[in-house]
Order: structure tokens, then C-alpha cells, then sequence
């Protein structure tokens, strides 16, 4: 019979060995089958033989689904409605993974550099990752938005200087966030005998945090990112939602802003971005939270 502390030592073991064979289960896959094919629509979306976006079809104003030549209906000027959410998503998962990697570059490198490094780099970027986290997100990004897309009310802003700049106002919100989580990581794993090993051999610290620290980090910064990526995408709808959003070029939230005065007579004008919302972010927070938990349960052990 094994003793209270061999059972101890044993049952992380197994407690690893089991997550490590868990399989990613029918709900993952479907997670992983629904994001291909948005992303996979989303990048095909000119090649592929839909109907004109912007053009007004007039005898489907405010139809809705099923209707011939018109899968899922018209808007409520005659656009059809599974273009437009095609397209639409062309633009709001780029501005949502571009904020998002921009926080992953940024922030993941203070953040390495904090953990790391510690001492005064660390109670420096520690104190900017608090000031950023202190400012309410959605009224820096409305502040950020606001004035740099179009200072002047006057003027026309080019869509590619709106979607530049939400992805700017939108990155520098998850800086500190992304910033805080490797900053934590990186302290763990600093204090590992394989990084001690290398300091001690005359490793150049640049070195170290690339080589033997950033590979053991990244599970726990792309959890998080994934995360960011389904918080991304609700900002952008609620940017559209407050004026402030894409105006040229459809996005979830633009096409449900613009849905909002025909809700009681066509309702799917709004349901459908929404309902393409719902599943993306639904499959990115369950793959992130998947990510996740097998990653903790391999911190534990080591």
C-alpha cells in the first residue's frame, strides 16, 4: 500500500497524463469547424459568387430568410443580408485580430521584459500597466477614436484610417492586460532550473527570455489572446452601436446599429450579425478557456 506522500507525488502525475490525452471533444470541434469557415468566408469573400454588398436590391427591403436568390433576405434598403455578413466579417475580425496582436506584440514584450528583468523595469511597467488598466477601456477607446478617425466633423476619414485607428484604440487597451498576464507567467518560469542552468552557463539575458522563456510563456499569452480576440469584436459592435465605429464598410456592429429603427418590423436585420457575434465569440472563449486549463494543469506539475 503506498504512503500519504507517494500518493501526493503520483496523482499530479496522473492528473497530467489524463489532461494530456483528453481529447478536444465534439463542442471543440464544432468551435474550430465554426471559426474555418467564418474565417475561411471572411478571406474568400470577393471570389466567391455573392451579391453586391452595397448594391440595393429593391424587392428585398426588409425580407427576410429563405428567400430565391437571397439565402437569408435583404436590409432595410434591399442589401443582401449574407453578403453584407460576409463582408462584414472581413472587417471585424481584422480590426479585432490586428488590436489583439498588437496587444501581443506590445504587451507580451513589456511583460517578458518585467518578469524578467524585475527590479526598477519592473515597478516601472507595472506602474503603466496599472495607470492603463485604471482608465475605464470603452471611454479611452471612444477618446482615442473620437478624435484621431476624424478630428475635423467636417471631413470624410478614408476607411482604412477608421479601421487603423480602432485597431490602434483597441490594441493599446489590451497592452496591459496581455502586458499583466505574461508579466506573471514569466515570473514563474524565471525561476525554473533549466533558465537558472542558462544564466549560470553566460547565456545573454535577450537570449534567455526568447529561447528558454518566451516558448514555456506563449500557451498562457495565446489563452489570453483568444480571449481578447471575442472581447475585440464585441468593442467593435459597441463602438458601431455609440456612432463611432466603421461607417464605409459593414461590420457586425455597424450592420446591427443600422438594423436598430427596423427591429419590430424586420428583426433578422439585427439577430443575424448578432447571432454571427454569439457564435464567434462562443467558440473563441471555449478554445480559450481549453488552451487554458490544459496549460494550468501542466504549470502544476512542473
Amino acid at each position: 500500500m503506498e504512503t500519504i506522500q507517494e500518493a501526493a507525488v503520483t496523482a499530479p502525475v496522473e492528473a497530467v497524463e489524463v489532461a494530456g490525452t483528453r481529447k478536444l471533444g465534439p463542442l471543440g470541434w464544432v468551435c474550430i469547424g465554426w471559426l474555418v469557415l467564418i474565417v475561411g468566408c471572411a478571406v474568400l469573400a470577393p471570389i466567391l459568387p455573392l451579391p453586391d454588398p452595397a448594391r440595393s436590391y429593391g424587392e428585398i427591403a426588409r425580407v427576410g430568410p429563405v428567400q430565391p436568390g437571397h439565402l437569408l433576405g435583404g436590409d432595410s434598403i434591399g442589401r443582401d443580408m449574407l453578403s453584407r455578413i460576409i463582408f462584414a466579417a472581413r472587417t471585424s475580425l481584422l480590426i479585432a485580430f490586428g488590436a489583439v496582436l498588437l496587444g501581443l506584440l506590445v504587451g507580451g514584450f513589456l511583460g517578458l521584459m518585467a518578469g524578467y528583468l524585475r527590479g526598477k523595469v519592473d515597478a516601472v511597467l507595472s506602474l503603466l500597466f496599472n495607470v492603463l488598466l485604471s482608465i475605464p477601456a470603452l471611454v479611452l477607446v471612444l477618446a482615442l477614436v473620437a478624435v484621431l478617425a476624424n478630428p475635423d466633423p467636417a471631413a470624410r476619414t478614408s476607411v482604412t484610417k477608421q479601421i487603423v485607428v480602432v485597431i490602434l484604440a483597441l490594441g493599446i487597451v489590451t497592452v496591459p492586460i496581455l502586458g499583466r498576464i505574461t508579466r506573471a507567467s514569466t515570473l514563474s518560469w524565471a525561476e525554473r532550473e533549466f533558465v537558472k542552468a542558462a544564466e549560470v552557463s553566460g547565456a545573454r539575458p535577450g537570449r534567455i527570455i526568447f529561447r528558454e522563456v518566451l516558448p514555456n510563456v506563449l500557451p498562457a499569452m495565446m489563452s489570453i489572446a483568444l480571449l481578447g480576440v471575442a472581447v475585440a469584436i464585441v468593442a467593435e459592435g459597441s463602438l458601431a452601436l455609440l456612432g463611432v465605429g466603421i461607417r464605409e464598410e459593414p461590420t457586425w456592429g455597424s450592420m446591427i446599429a443600422g438594423g436598430r429603427r427596423d427591429l419590430e418590423d424586420a428583426p433578422h436585420i439585427v439577430m443575424l450579425p448578432s447571432l454571427a457575434i454569439f457564435f464567434t465569440v462562443l467558440s473563441l472563449n471555449y478554445l480559450g478557456d481549453v488552451v487554458r486549463a490544459r496549460f494550468d494543469v501542466r504549470e502544476a506539475v512542473l
